[in-house]
């Protein structure tokens, strides 16, 4: 028997499925937005369930509502690109070169900052965090953590030891689109982990202090990711 959510679970699943079906086209700009009445019968939901759920749709920027004008679907531009949900449909629509280019040009942007800031100003207390996760990388190289998991976690804990605030925000979005960057360029090289090598450089760094070689260590990780995409879409390497 098929066990229908409820509450929240409710809303949550319909803010999941209005956002695939506005993310790969079901509903558009040029293809009209269900009625409030329509959706609520197609979800079995009450009209405050619905409409907490098109308030979080357009919170993401997907819709847009206005009393007596409907609910209409936003064009892809005004969609906010760092909600973590947004980025995953996203990348779950159709596997895109460009998306995974434009990702790891913010991440060269802002983790090879991260990790001189962690350096200079990260406490013992995030600092281990870090220490723990390449820790973490070396246990998945003998099977007994999670590759793709531990990775995630060195990166997002090196933004949280910046010690700023709004790096500090960015882990979720980074941990989203993790997920399908590092499964790309491991593919790429032809392996299914990341170098722990590579990362424990940058996290040595951290630990001593020295902010200049950390950041440049960080720069060299993340810049053989951007190339790897790079390459992988004038070979077309991989399809998805």
């Amino acid at each position: 028997m098929n066990v229908q959510p409820r509450g929240q679970n409710l809303t949550h699943s319909i803010v999941q499925n209005l956002g695939v079906a506005i993310v790969t086209g079901t509903y558009s700009v040029k293809k009209p937005f269900p009625v409030e009445a329509e959706l609520c019968k197609q979800y079995g939901a009450s009209r405050s369930v619905l409409r907490e759920a098109v308030k979080m749709l357009t919170a993401k920027g997907l819709l847009g509502a206005r009393p007596r004008q409907g609910t209409w679907v936003q064009p892809e531009s005004n969609w906010n690109l760092l909600d973590p949900d947004v980025l995953r449909w996203l990348l779950e629509r159709k596997f895109s070169y460009s998306l995974l280019i434009e990702f790891a040009q913010i991440r060269l942007a802002v983790e090879p900052q991260a990790a001189a800031l962690a350096a200079k100003s990260a406490n013992s207390e995030k600092k281990a965090e870090i220490r723990l996760a390449v820790e973490r990388m070396i246990a998945a190289e003998n099977g007994d953590d999670d590759p793709l998991e531990s990775d995630i976690a060195f990166h997002t804990a090196i933004l949280r030891a910046s010690g700023n605030r709004f790096y500090a925000q960015l882990p979720e979005m980074i941990s989203t689109a993790l997920r399908f960057s590092i499964r790309m360029t491991n593919r790429q090289k032809g392996v299914r982990l990341a170098s722990v090598e590579d990362h424990e450089k940058v996290c040595n760094a951290i630990m001593a202090g020295e902010a200049s070689k950390a950041e440049s260590r960080m720069e060299s990780l993340i810049q053989e990711a951007l190339d790897l995409i790079r390459k992988a879409q004038a070979t077309g390497a991989i399809k998805g």
